[in-house]
């Protein structure tokens, strides 16, 4: 009996990422094994992204490029998971009628049950209201393989950026009880796992649905006291509800660390009030202060939207000054893009892509230099480096992250695996890497 294969391919955010496992552990439950080609898989998952409209428009093109594979081979189950399952599924089996299942953000632990449907040749799943994505059980949770594993503590948003489609296609935020989440934590670390990223759209409103009083920094510290985890990361943080309590929980946390992605989005207070992000530049200015005062070498990272509709070259210059200021280690800038169904889609004073181009131009120059600087304190320091493998370019070279999550680049040894901590002198570095060579063998 020939074995049945599953491809998935994913796009978008971590979230994704990690609604991808869950679909893979369901396919596998019932006997599916993971091939690398759609061309060679009984079932093919696309799990979407409908984020930006050119990101939603390039995916189309992947759904239509399925079409030959369902007409060589009937059989192929074609399935479309994700965001934009959520928000255009009757349009979806319009446009792409070789697709068999379209699969909502909500009902992605519902799949091994569609399938053992007698394996139905169309299945739509309605949107309707949000459930609690298998917050209740543990229905498609893939056992994690690996180093490092995303492992999400919340779903939905509750924040409503004038910008964002996220609220609407993940719906309200709907945290998994403290217990899940250990227990998923504890077993990843138990069949070798080193590093964990703790996911949610923001992470610091999770526990407003649990009782007990559970916040993020009390779950957070019951995972860095008990979950027998070396490294713990998490994102996305908020900046509206970061606080003291957080700060301390990370200074003081054994495997924390030493990393905090907090999107700032603008350094404009008024650009910010248009965004209906609910904080300052000055609260955010604040938040670094005490950030870098408990924990001296911590890596900040964060987002920057350019041309946002009704931002000013004035605007713009205090988004640069902001960056100046604040000196982040490094940033994921993006050109402000209409998503409709979002309110600044429809907002005046919509800013020509010229301008933006130039000015994330700019924006990018600066950052550069800024994370070069900052790549460069670290030459003649030794650091803690995690091996993730040979480089993709040159497999002669290792590569590994340090706790600040800092790409680090080595001489291979011998003694090089995934998985294995390298204590590595710095020896050089450049705006987005660095480079060492190590000063121990092995560290266990």
């Amino acid at each position: 009996m020939k074995t049945q294969t599953y491809f998935i391919e994913s796009f978008g955010c971590q979230m994704n990422q990690s609604d991808s496992e869950r679909i893979a552990g369901q396919l596998e439950s019932l006997g599916y094994v993971h091939c690398d080609q759609h061309g060679n898989a009984d079932i093919i998952v696309i799990n979407t992204c409908c984020v930006r409209e050119s990101a939603e428009s390039r995916i189309w093109g992947h759904i239509g490029a399925l079409k030959h594979i369902k007409e060589q081979n009937p059989a192929t189950i074609i399935i479309i998971a994700g965001c934009m399952a959520q928000k255009d599924q009757q349009s979806i089996f319009r446009r792409a009628p070789h697709v068999n299942i379209v699969l909502g953000t909500q009902n992605i632990d519902r799949l091994a049950d569609i399938l053992q449907d007698a394996q139905p040749k169309k299945k739509l799943l309605e949107s309707g209201m949000f459930d609690d994505d298998g917050l209740g059980q543990e229905a498609g949770q893939k056992k994690h393989q690996g180093i490092s594993a995303w492992i999400p503590i919340m779903y939905g948003c509750d924040n409503y950026c004038s910008y964002c489609i996220v609220p609407y296609v993940r719906g309200s935020e709907r945290s998994r009880p403290f217990d899940m989440v250990l227990a998923e934590a504890q077993a990843f670390a138990r069949a070798g796992g080193q590093e964990i990223t703790l996911l949610g759209q923001n992470v610091n409103s999770y526990g407003k649905n649990l009782p007990d009083n559970w916040n993020f920094p009390r779950l957070l510290q019951k995972i860095d006291r008990e979950a027998g985890i070396p490294r713990i990361r998490f994102m996305t943080s908020h900046p509206k509800d970061f606080g003291a309590e957080l700060i301390e929980v990370m200074a003081s946390g054994k495997n924390i660390c030493e990393h905090l992605h907090l999107p700032v989005q603008s350094g404009c207070d008024e650009i910010l009030q248009r965004m209906n992000r609910h904080y300052s530049t000055e609260t955010y200015r604040r938040h670094i202060g005490q950030l870098r005062s408990a924990i001296p070498d911590i890596s900040i990272t964060t987002d920057i939207i350019v041309g946002f509709p009704g931002e000013t070259d004035e605007m713009f210059e205090q988004t640069l000054a902001f960056m100046a200021e604040i000196k982040f280690d490094a940033a994921f800038t993006f050109l402000y893009s209409k998503r409709s169904g979002t309110p600044a889609a429809t907002m005046e004073e919509q800013i020509p892509l010229a301008i933006k181009k130039s000015r994330l131009k700019r924006l990018m120059d600066l950052q550069n230099s800024i994370s070069l600087a900052a790549n460069q304190y670290w030459v003649g320091k030794s650091v803690e480096v995690l091996a993730d493998g040979p480089s993709k370019t040159d497999p002669s070279v290792f590569s590994g992250r340090t706790r600040q999550n800092k790409i680090v680049l080595w001489p291979a040894t011998p003694a090089d695996f995934p998985g294995n901590t390298r204590l590595l002198q710095i020896m050089s570095a450049q705006t987005f890497l660095l480079r060492g060579e190590a000063v121990v063998e092995r560290k266990d």
